[in-house]
């Protein structure tokens, strides 16, 4: 059965990890270096005006399509938060046909606009498709708590135990609270504390000690489990991205 490899990864809007520069061709190289099936991107910027006519480099398309178009993927955006000169969202990019899809909105207060990303997809020459859920959780623990339960009570409903399930993103969880939580409702368990027996320290990217970043799996194996550290990625964005490559049990 064919192993697939999925990174998720927040791009900070495509900027420098102090706003200063863009670097989302940088991104984009690095990125099709990796070559991976299935990429989870959070803070993706799909329009952005102010910073359009601030920065000669950035780019025409929004960000979800540049990407895509150089890793030669399909690209879904789900767009979070929408303001006066532009919005930005999570995307899923990758190699597969996609089915279905759609953009939940997990907000749980006017501050922060959140959501979670579903996509189905069919890797080749698996015998069934996969779910994939891509998401940004909120900043304050008892609002995340909120939102893990909520997604659960939607997975419960209306994703089949048997199907295949990937929820990665960024769970802003430096308690390390998500993952009993989730592992108890819904057996999903998580990349990094199943292969290494910790989170991966993810964040900030020059010093990542905070381990905001998360692959979590069900009905899948996971096989290889990395952070990218080091050049080019501690300069890219303000997290680090996540790897793995996962077969079906």
């Amino acid at each position: 059965m064919n192993n697939i490899s999925i990174c998720t990864y927040n791009i900070h809007k495509g900027m420098s990890p102090l706003n200063r520069h863009v670097q989302l061709l940088d991104m984009a190289e690095a990125l099709a270096d990796l070559a991976p099936d299935l990429l989870f991107l959070q803070e993706v910027q799909g329009r952005n005006l102010e910073r359009s006519l601030r920065h000669q480099r950035w780019p025409l398309q929004p960000q979800h399509r540049f990407l895509a178009e150089r890793l030669s993927h399909q690209a879904v955006y789900g767009l979070n938060a929408s303001y006066e000169h532009g919005h930005h969202g999570n995307a899923l990019l990758t190699r597969f046909r996609v089915g279905e899809w759609c953009n939940r909105d997990i907000s749980v207060n006017r501050f922060e606009s959140r959501g979670v990303l579903q996509c189905v997809v069919q890797p080749e020459g698996w015998p069934r498709p996969l779910v994939a859920l891509c998401g940004h959780f909120n900043l304050l623990a008892f609002d995340r708590r909120k939102q893990y339960r909520g997604l659960a009570h939607y997975v419960q409903q209306a994703i089949s135990e048997h199907q295949p399930l990937i929820l990665a993103g960024d769970f802003n969880d430096w308690r390390g609270e998500a993952s009993s939580l989730l592992r108890d409702e819904l057996g999903l368990e998580e990349a990094f504390l199943t292969l290494h027996g910790s989170h991966a320290q993810s964040f900030p990217a020059r010093m990542p000690m905070l381990t905001l970043d998360r692959i979590y799996v069900r009905g899948l194996r996971v096989e290889s489990a990395k952070v990218l550290s080091g050049r080019p990625w501690s300069g890219l964005s303000d997290h680090l991205p996540l790897c793995a490559e996962l077969s079906l049990q």
